[in-house]
């Protein structure tokens, strides 16, 4: 599966408010990119929908506490 080049939509978590310690994610294709919100020159790395989903139920489940 090819991922698309450019993430559009970026957005951060309306929990963040003001913080700059976050990070942003955008769509590409059938997938996520995710970029630092304080260096979003460094770049960004790319996941599959897939991926992405794993992610987030992982974060739900609490699995990173």
């Amino acid at each position: 599966m090819t991922l698309s080049q450019t993430p559009d939509n970026w957005r951060k978590s309306s929990r963040s408010s003001n913080q700059t310690n976050c990070v942003e994610v955008g769509r590409v294709n059938d997938g996520a990119a995710v970029r630092d919100t304080k260096d979003r020159s460094a770049g960004y790395f790319t996941t599959t929908g897939q991926q992405w989903a794993a992610f987030i139920d992982a974060v739900k489940n609490q699995r990173f506490d």
